[in-house]
């Protein structure tokens, strides 16, 4: 535990240059060298498949000698870049198909390239999708992927026949309900077939593609199995911990079970947990109101910028920040499944401090300079 304060503290003191570092680039340089940033962190991925050191099952590190880099937690802000650069370069319409495909393409590079590693980042990545509804990508693609992830846990709570059954009602009643120059009887009966493939593939997907760890977890999250001292053991713990707090909490340091080792990866990806049994339920609050300021903040940053460019990056700045801060604490509480996604500015870890960092401090100097247009 000592090697671990020691580390971070290391970790905290160099991040305090790296921050002069990236408030003393000028703004305009993150845009003019986006496209190479993104290239760089795309090739930082891919060789991880040759020289990835793998911890804890995961092959997602580079490594040098007791320090490890993460690359995925600094592709996040390259792939920000990149994404706000190509829409800012020229007046995209993303209505265009091929507009859609390229943009989607950008986005999707690091995730096939990182979801073999560290499923959970490559989760992150996926957000992204919302700052491209809001720049104009059609909605269909955003319910499209929240059908999907609907029918495949229903798939795995119900027999595949009673999913189709009520996806089929679920197309009568929209079709139905529209109007009559909407209805399409063609569309509707590919839209039914598509989602029948589908819901008979997840039992498939669900027994050969996942792995047991995330089959379990699936599982336990459904109330499929119990398993509180293998697979379901951080989590159970995780919440005894955040129980124990009560209202106010036991006091810095003075937490039993986080202090006493009961819960695992407490000062990673379960760090919430700390601070749910040492300050209690107000000072739980107190963290969440913080990261939604933080949050709300960006947000109204983003909407100020002069520039196409650094909106669109701001914009990504929040959503990485909202869904990292969404799923940590989802997963610590119980209501997400386990799959290592860290709590921003609080989880240890040099790759995420410095990765956050410099996510949020680029985007501090465009709002800073208010980036103009090249």
């Amino acid at each position: 535990m000592e090697e671990t304060s020691s580390k971070q503290l290391v970790f905290i003191i160099l991040t305090i240059p790296l921050i002069f570092v990236l408030l003393f680039v000028d703004g305009k340089v993150y845009e003019k060298y986006a496209s190479v940033i993104y290239i760089i962190g795309l090739i930082s991925l891919a060789g991880l498949f040759v020289l990835g050191k793998t911890i804890k099952g995961q092959a997602n590190w580079y490594s040098f000698g007791s320090f490890g880099i993460q690359p995925s937690e600094f592709v996040k802000s390259a792939t920000a870049l990149a994404l706000a650069k190509y829409l800012s370069d020229t007046q995209i319409n993303l209505k265009n198909t091929n507009r859609q495909l390229q943009v989607l393409s950008i986005l999707g590079l690091p995730i096939l390239l990182i979801v073999f590693h560290d499923p959970g980042s490559a989760l992150i990545y996926c957000f992204l999708i919302v700052v491209l509804y809001r720049e104009g990508l059609p909605a269909w693609y955003i319910w499209t992927g929240f059908i999907a992830i609907l029918l495949f846990v229903l798939t795995l709570v119900l027999e595949p026949e009673y999913v189709i059954l009520i996806s089929l009602l679920a197309i009568i009643i929209v079709y139905l309900k529209s109007r009559l120059a909407d209805r399409n009887i063609i569309a509707s009966s590919i839209i039914f077939v598509l989602i029948s493939g589908f819901v008979l593939s997840v039992d498939y997907v669900f027994d050969n593609v996942f792995k047991q760890h995330h089959r379990d977890r699936f599982n336990i999250l459904l109330g499929k199995a119990v398993d509180l001292k293998g697979i379901g053991y951080n989590t159970n713990q995780s919440e005894i911990a955040i129980g124990s707090g009560g209202l106010f909490g036991k006091g810095f340091l003075e937490g039993t079970q986080t202090k006493g080792g009961f819960v695992p990866e407490q000062h990673t990806d379960y760090i919430f947990t700390t601070v749910g049994e040492e300050w209690g339920f107000v000072g739980s609050v107190v963290v969440v109101a913080l990261f939604v300021t933080l949050l709300l903040r960006l947000i109204y940053l983003a909407e100020r910028q002069k520039t196409k460019f650094s909106r669109v990056y701001g914009y990504c700045t929040a959503a990485i920040l909202f869904i990292h801060f969404f799923v940590n604490i989802a997963m610590v509480i119980g209501i997400f499944p386990t799959i290592g996604v860290p709590l921003p500015f609080f989880s240890y870890g040099g790759s995420g401090l410095w990765g956050f960092t410099i996510l949020l401090f680029i985007f501090l100097k465009m709002d800073a300079n208010k980036v103009n247009e090249w």
